[in-house]
């Protein structure tokens, strides 16, 4: 990673073809139940910010690769430091929903 690496913004789009293609990966939606309702990600799981901790439930192998993202990035940035912090060891903020290019599932 180079210094101007810590001021761009992650690429979902780009982000989302390596998740697709990483065995046993998970995609972490972050936001409320209600913004999950109006439309998530395909493959997604919703654990929202404030409940975090409950990722042990679903995500029980601490090297599992996880892709997490909100909104806007702010969000799933708090959530990868989270995890980190709770041992996953294989966490990736991919940024924000609002921009991606593909379709969405209700």
């Amino acid at each position: 990673m180079s210094y101007f690496d810590l001021f761009r913004s992650p690429d979902i789009n780009r982000e989302l073809k390596e998740f697709q293609s990483t065995a046993e990966a998970v995609l972490l939606d972050v936001r409320t139940p209600q913004e999950y309702r109006e439309g998530h990600l395909p493959e997604s799981k919703n654990i929202p910010l404030q409940t975090i901790g409950n990722a042990v439930n679903i995500i029980d192998r601490k090297e599992t690769p996880i892709y997490v993202y909100c909104r806007s990035g702010s969000r799933s940035h708090q959530a990868a430091a989270a995890l980190v912090r709770m041992g996953y060891t294989n966490v990736k903020n991919i940024g924000g929903i609002t921009s991606y290019k593909g379709k969405v599932e209700y």
